[in-house]
């Protein structure tokens, strides 16, 4: 059963509509100060405000165990509550749970940045576009809080104790003579695309726009990915004059024939020309984006975790709008974006 402390968890992140509890105050105040402080990290140790990027880094710390504990939270209500009273406390839960997931990665990245310009926010919406208690205000101090539409989606009707991860991508993630093409083929194979077309499209947002990339993980590794270009139309330019030669250079048409290497698929897919993106959008829409998960993630609480914290980077980097390219013979995608709203 659940143990005294987690029922007092869950007690304390729903305590009342403006009154919180002590974890509820906690996860605030962390995530306030650790937004308002984001500068200070990235110093060199021996500049005079590394000691500032130290206690950031630890508040960060902090701020991630009790982002972690309460999606273990969730986890074990799940497992371990009454049906009725699961059915009862499972959608507030899981909203926060989402949420916590998204902010939470958000910080992570946060300390792999030096933004040097102050961090953009949406206007203030409506307030009765925004919900009371911790959700509502975690909400609001993420960078597209404003986008309501982004945080309203019905719980699953069959809860799952799946325990999920999400993070930036890390240098650890990138080994080996040609990381970005690494990567993105060994998240693909772990993905379980089929067809295998954001794997190989993953390659050159690796390759050239590596900050704006976060990985899903959960107990049997990888499982989601979500990839931006905060300058979609710098980013396509270089992706066709120099990423896509490196690679076809690599990879001639011949190799398809045999089988070899990447397979005949993702080599004729690296040689066909790319359409090109009508300037209008690239005008209203400056950055591109690509999310994707693997079969096995029924849960759209991770999906959406993945998009509000891509789309909480781009715009606290100044983006003011995204678009995606999906392939209009791509059920499994338009199925994905169609389900994330």
């Amino acid at each position: 059963p659940l143990s005294l402390e987690e029922v007092r968890m869950l007690v304390e992140l729903f305590y009342l509509p403006y009154q919180h509890g002590a974890l509820a105050q906690q996860l605030l105040e962390h995530f306030r100060w650790l937004r308002a402080n984001s500068l200070s990290v990235g110093v060199p140790a021996t500049a005079p405000d590394a000691c500032g990027g130290r206690r950031w880094r630890g508040r960060a710390r902090s701020f991630q165990r009790l982002c972690a504990r309460t999606c273990r939270l969730h986890s074990r209500l799940v497992s371990m509550a009454a049906r009725a009273l699961l059915y009862d406390l499972h959608p507030y839960l899981w909203d926060i749970r989402n949420l916590l997931l998204a902010a939470s990665a958000f910080i992570l990245w946060l300390g792999c940045q030096s933004i040097s310009a102050p961090m953009l926010l949406g206007r203030d919406a409506e307030p009765w576009a925004r919900r009371g208690g911790l959700f509502g205000e975690l909400q609001a101090l993420l960078p597209v809080g404003n986008s309501c539409d982004l945080f309203y989606h019905p719980p699953p009707l069959f809860p799952s104790s799946q325990l999920y991860l999400l993070r930036p991508l890390l240098p650890l993630d990138k080994v080996g003579a040609e990381p970005a093409l690494e990567v993105s083929q060994g998240l693909q194979a772990q993905l379980s695309h089929a067809p295998p077309l954001p794997g190989r499209l993953l390659g050159s947002f690796l390759s050239l726009s590596p900050e704006y990339t976060f990985v899903l993980e959960d107990e049997d590794g990888p499982c989601g990915y979500a990839a931006g270009a905060l300058h979609a139309e710098g980013f396509l330019q270089q992706r066709d004059s120099s990423w896509l030669p490196a690679i076809r250079h690599k990879y001639p048409p011949e190799l398809g024939t045999g089988g070899a290497a990447l397979g005949q698929e993702a080599v004729l897919f690296f040689h066909a020309e790319p359409l090109a993106v009508p300037q209008p959008v690239l005008r209203r829409f400056p950055s591109l984006v690509q999310l994707g998960t693997a079969p096995r993630v029924l849960d759209v609480g991770a999906s959406r975790s993945l998009a509000l914290c891509l789309l909480s980077a781009l715009r606290a980097n100044g983006s003011r709008g995204v678009f995606c390219q999906v392939s209009d013979t791509d059920r499994q995608q338009l199925s994905f974006y169609s389900k994330l709203g």
